[in-house]
C-alpha cells in the first residue's frame, strides 16, 4: 500500500520507515550493524551525556525525525563515518550526527514522495549535553524505535502528520 492512498499512517508503517531508513543508513554510510527492538510505549524526552540530531519535514507531511545516542556511541559512529579517530565532542561529531539525521530524513522523504507527494526537509539541528530535554510541541504521536549498536542503545523517533 502506498503512503499516497492513506489519510494517515499507522504506527506500524511509521516504525517500518524508521527501521528501514536506520538499517540502510548505518549499513551503507556508517558500516555498523543495527538491531531494532519494538517501538517504545512512551517517548523518552530527557537525555544524559547524549547527542541528538533532528530534521523536520514540511509539505504534504509535516513532522520530525530524530536520532538520540550516547556520546560514547556517537564518537564510534563519527570515527566510522570519517575514517579517523574521533574521541571528543567537537564539530566533526556534530556534523556526523547531523548528517545521519539528514540521511534518515532523506530516506523517509523518498518513501513519502513516491507518487508525487510534496515533502521538503529542513536543515539538521544538533543538540548535545550532560543533561537535556527534548519536548515535542506537537500533540501527534511519535514512534520511537530503540536500536542496539555495538552494545549501546540509541533511539530513532519519527513524528509524521498528513497536512489537510
Amino acid at each position: 500500500m502506498s503512503p499516497c492512498s492513506d489519510i494517515s499512517l499507522t504506527e506500524e508503517q511509521v516504525a517500518g520507515y524508521v527501521i528501514d531508513a536506520t538499517r540502510e543508513v548505518f549499513t551503507t554510510m556508517v558500516m555498523m550493524e543495527v538491531a531494532d527492538d519494538f517501538p517504545l510505549k512512551e517517548p523518552v524526552s530527557r537525555f544524559k551525556c547524549s547527542i541528538t540530531g533532528m530534521v523536520g519535514f514540511a509539505g504534504t507531511y509535516s513532522g520530525v525525525i530524530s536520532i538520540h545516542c550516547p556520546v560514547s556511541l556517537a564518537l564510534k559512529i563519527t570515527s566510522n563515518m570519517l575514517g579517523v579517530d574521533c574521541d571528543e565532542v567537537n564539530e566533526d561529531l556534530n556534523d556526523a550526527i547531523g548528517e545521519i539525521a539528514n540521511m534518515l530524513g532523506g530516506s523517509v522523504k523518498q518513501v513519502l514522495s513516491k507518487g508525487g507527494l510534496d515533502v521538503k526537509l529542513s536543515i539538521p539541528t544538533v543538540i548535545s549535553g550532560e543533561d537535556y530535554t527534548v519536548n515535542s510541541l506537537s500533540d501527534n504521536d511519535c514512534v520511537v524505535v530503540p536500536f542496539t549498536v555495538e552494545g549501546h542503545t540509541m533511539l530513532v523517533g519519527l513524528t509524521l502528520k498528513k497536512e489537510d
